[in-house]
């Protein structure tokens, strides 16, 4: 009895130490946070053209000094110019993190990084997205209007300023 007692006690540890291991952690902000800063200015709309050089400046949005998203013209995501040279798909921009919603539900998203987020890029045009610039602490407003396929490089999308 007594052993039989131990072995289920075990599974049951066992099964709840698996669970909290498979659990995606969150990454939630908490909008009270003075450190925080939201991004609720007019709206600016970037324009990268298909087959522009991503690394001519006119063709990164800077949004920041830490961040400069473009795409490249071999198909792909978008990326952080200022710190990436081409896209990875399970990290790139580098120094950012996005999350489904709106700066005003800021206190009830999950953020992560872009394609896991968003799932395959060309199907990001019409999503409400919320950007966090690590680096800066500052969260903006994003929806993308445009998503260029067939390896050209073109997107834009509409985001919140600071102004």
């Amino acid at each position: 009895m007594q052993l039989t007692r131990y072995i289920f006690i075990m599974l049951i540890a066992i099964g709840i130490s698996s669970c909290s291991n498979d659990e995606t952690p969150t990454n939630t902000p908490d909008p009270t946070d003075p450190g925080i800063v939201i991004w609720d200015g007019p709206d600016f709309v970037f324009t990268k053209t298909d087959g522009s050089d991503p690394d001519n400046a006119i063709n990164q949005d800077r949004i920041s000094d830490n961040v400069w998203i473009t795409r490249g013209n071999n198909g792909g995501q978008i990326y952080n110019a200022a710190t990436e040279s081409d896209a990875n798909k399970n990290s790139s921009p580098a120094g950012t993190e996005w999350a489904l919603g709106t700066t005003a539900e800021l206190g009830s998203l999950n953020f992560q990084a872009f394609r896991a987020t968003v799932g395959d890029p060309k199907n990001v045009v019409g999503k409400d997205l919320v950007l966090h610039l690590i680096e800066d602490n500052i969260y903006l407003d994003v929806r993308f209007t445009q998503w260029s396929q067939g390896r050209l490089g073109g997107f834009e999308y509409r985001r919140s300023t600071g102004q």
